[in-house]
Parts: C-alpha cells; sequence; structure tokens
C-alpha cells in the first residue's frame, strides 16, 4: 500500500526498506496490476475512491519500473535520490562533521559489512547501500520464517544502529536542524 508521506522524512531507512518490498512484490507479481489488486488492494479497500489511489500509485510504480528497465533488480528513482542524499549525508558525517557516535558506529559495522558486500556480490556498491540490501535480505529471511545463525544476527544488529543513526541524522538534515556550513 501507498505509504504515509511523513514515513520518508520521519524515517528514511522503513521508507526505503518498505519501497524495496513494493518493488520486490511488483517483479514477484510480473508488473501484473490486475494481480496486485486481485490480490492486495481489493482484500484491503472497500472505498472505490482509496482502491482507485492505490491502483493509480502502483501502475505509476509499474509504468517507472518498466521504463527505467528494473525488471530483475534496481530502485525507483526516488529511492536512487534518496541513496544518493544518504551517501552525502555519511561521507559528511564522516569527513566534515566529525561525527565521533558514528564513525564509532562505522567502524564497528566495517568488517561485517565488508564480509557481507563480497557475499553479496556487491563489492562495488556504497556501504549505505549495502547496509540497506542486507536489511532488506534479512526482512526476506524472517518474512520467511527462516532461522538467521547468530552470526548474522549480530552483523545485522550493527547494520541497523548504523542506520537507524543515519536515518535519525537525515531527519535532523531535512529539517535544516543539522546545517553542515555553521558545524
Amino acid at each position: 500500500m501507498k505509504p504515509n508521506p511523513s514515513l520518508q522524512t520521519e524515517n528514511v531507512a522503513e521508507y526505503v526498506l518498505y519501497i524495496f518490498q513494493i518493488e520486490a512484490m511488483i517483479r514477484s507479481l510480473s508488473f501484473d496490476l490486475n494481480q496486485i489488486d486481485t490480490q492486495l488492494i481489493t482484500p484491503s479497500f472497500t472505498d472505490s475512491i482509496q482502491r482507485q489511489e492505490q491502483l493509480d500509485w502502483y501502475g505509476q510504480i509499474i509504468d517507472e519500473m518498466q521504463q527505467r528497465q528494473l525488471l530483475k533488480e534496481g530502485h525507483l528513482e526516488i529511492v536512487d535520490e534518496i541513496l544518493v542524499e544518504l551517501v552525502y549525508l555519511h561521507n559528511t558525517l564522516l569527513t566534515v562533521l566529525n561525527d565521533e557516535k558514528y564513525k564509532g558506529l562505522c567502524e564497528q559495522a566495517h568488517e561485517a559489512l565488508q564480509a557481507f558486500k563480497l557475499k553479496s556480490n556487491m563489492a562495488h556498491r556504497h556501504d549505505v547501500e549495502v547496509l540497506f540490501h542486507a536489511m532488506f535480505m534479512k526482512l526476506q529471511l524472517k518474512m520467511k520464517q527462516q532461522v538467521i545463525n547468530p552470526e548474522t544476527e549480530a552483523a545485522m544488529d550493527l547494520f541497523r544502529i548504523q542506520l537507524a543513526y543515519l536515518s535519525q541524522q537525515y531527519k535532523r538534515m531535512r529539517s535544516g536542524e543539522l546545517n553542515f556550513i555553521q558545524n
């Protein structure tokens, strides 16, 4: 279902992961708006106006994914834009702002993140994007009720904590509270 617009600024990590789920669901339903309507929208919405709003939203996403050739992988433009902002923020926190807490979180997660990059064939991707893919993988495993070994769970906790802090700082940045020039 279409997310609450405030989610994007209130918890950007949750928003991005939600859009990852939407993209994956659309792919799993072969970009078929009729299946999305039958399986997701109609059972959830009795009001015809709300149902049409949902159909329009999913239709727009399907159109963008098809136009951008995101049939098997890749993300919507809004996700790509957010990831660019988060990479910028990540780099700014580490260098310009010299945020010791964030540096510590990155150091704690570094080894596990590098291992995940190698195992997931994501060595060429930025750490921020890899954090999201790791958390999305965990979400998928949980939904399939698969067991996650303790070592992986510990790594995922480090990733979650780093993403939570980055999301918190993103909210501050978007609200104007985090000003790079004055810091």
